[in-house]
């Protein structure tokens, strides 16, 4: 086999970070040379960057080094997509004059524009979606040239609901990720982005898509997708939780946040499956309001929890204690390991906002989920995890409380997921089946393992 070197280059977010660097991780051990990328001043940021044979890190200037000039962040991406692509090509021939020619340039959300690099320097591509398939499909059929879509063409419009993908339900307009309806904050650099990488791949010969799923989950969306050359190659977790083919890979690595270590003895001192595990990612802020209702929810069901609370300051426990009031009967942590806490044996559910990391890494943990959704592609995410794969619930919100879900409803999921009821019980066989499905997408012989190994041999 050719002798890969692999430019993968992610955003400095944690949702982005994790499956990127797994992805270069993975490719590193299959035999490439990968070299990590991301932005000057994002590069500061990482912790704990993992070190193996065959992968490296580079930064590129964004023309914000200093992290210091604020701007809209439909601005930014321009400026990205400007400075970036200069800097990006400059890179590329460092790699080539230090005697490592790079062989093709793998690229995630909102750098669209790498692919139209990669054409202008005669170098072959991939998009890594780190989002579901069904998301994927969604904005294939909405922006899509071929297929007339609604968004294909800069003019402003507004999407006829309900959707309807073949063999699925129907979407309206609450399961769509949110970026896509004209009055959501974020459409207006969104739409213009969703419609780049889309029209990106319909006009490369031979389109490359990668996606963090696998074959079992999301069948009918792959098949949708099937003309732009898309392959699932997902779970991207570390190894350890996964195939176990190296057990020292226990964690994504890049860590924007400082984690607690204290939670890992307090979760071995529960019962099997008693644990209720409550973090609502890197990015959202929680109002004040829906905390309450989650703690309050949490306490008068009077099951243990581990909760992640992100804060601006260093919160100790007493802290917590003194401010929530927790009495012994829960823990809160700025941050962990999500992967080390949602395979403890002690976790038996996960209350989430329902990112697609999230939802799979629940998924491949044999742990249901109390979906939460808040923006982007959660809302979709939850629809599929309630109505297709029957791995959890979704807590309703009450919009006339501004769109706080209240803990009567949070009680209702716990008391469904946690108790010994049918529908419980039928969601646990779910969960457990599709567990399975992901371990076995791995191995050697598997769909995942099978689609990586292609995916090498046709660059």
């Amino acid at each position: 086999m050719k002798q890969h070197h692999f430019v993968i280059i992610s955003l400095t977010a944690q949702g982005h970070i994790n499956p990127t660097l797994q992805l270069a991780k993975n490719l590193s051990r299959a035999g490439a040379r990968c070299t990590f990328v991301t932005t000057v001043n994002g590069f500061r940021k990482l912790n704990n960057l993992p070190s193996i044979d065959g992968l490296f890190y580079a930064s590129i200037s964004d023309g914000n080094d200093d992290g210091a000039a604020k701007m809209d962040f439909g601005d930014y991406l321009k400026q990205l997509k400007r400075v970036g692509s200069e800097n990006l090509k400059k890179l590329i021939d460092e790699l080539a004059g230090d005697g490592h020619p790079v062989t093709c340039l793998v690229y995630t959300f909102l750098w669209a524009w790498v692919a139209e690099v990669a054409r202008e320097i005669n170098l072959p591509s991939a998009f890594l979606v780190i989002q579901s398939a069904t998301a994927f499909a969604i904005y294939h059929h909405l922006f899509s040239i071929n297929n007339n879509g609604v968004y294909s063409s800069t003019s402003e419009v507004e999407v006829a609901f309900p959707i309807k993908l073949p063999e699925f339900p129907l979407f309206s307009r609450d399961d769509i990720p949110s970026f896509l309806l004209q009055n959501d904050p974020y459409s207006s650099f969104m739409i213009p982005v969703m419609r780049e990488h889309i029209q990106n791949l319909e006009h490369d010969p031979n389109p490359r898509v990668l996606i963090n799923t696998f074959d079992k989950l999301e069948e009918k969306s792959l098949k949708i997708l099937d003309k732009i050359g898309i392959c699932s190659i997902g779970p991207l977790i570390p190894s350890a939780f996964l195939d176990g083919n190296e057990l020292e890979d226990k964690s994504f690595g890049c860590d924007l946040f400082e984690k607690s270590e204290t939670y890992c003895q307090w979760l071995d001192s529960k019962p099997e499956g008693s644990v209720v595990y409550v973090a609502f990612g890197s990015v959202a802020m929680v109002k004040e309001e829906q905390k309450e209702e989650v703690l309050q929810s949490l306490m008068e069901s009077e099951m243990p929890f581990l909760w992640v609370i992100r804060s601006s300051k260093e919160d100790d426990k007493k802290k917590n204690d003194e401010i929530y009031g927790l009495n012994g009967k829960g823990m809160i942590v700025p941050w962990c390991s999500q992967m080390e806490v949602l395979f403890h044996k002690s976790i038996g559910c996960f209350v989430s906002h329902c990112g697609w990391n999230s939802t799979l890494e629940s998924t491949v943990a044999g742990v249901p989920l109390i979906g939460v959704p808040q923006l982007a592609d959660q809302t979709m995410n939850i629809k599929m995890v309630e109505e297709v794969w029957g791995t959890g619930v979704r807590a309703r919100v009450e919009e006339e409380e501004g769109g706080i879900v209240k803990r009567e409803e949070l009680k209702r999921c716990l008391e469904v997921l946690m108790g010994d009821g049918e529908k419980g019980n039928e969601i646990r066989r779910n969960v457990k089946k599709y567990r399975d499905l992901a371990m076995e997408s791995v191995k050697v012989g598997g769909s995942s393992h099978n689609n990586l190994n292609e995916f090498l041999e046709s660059l």
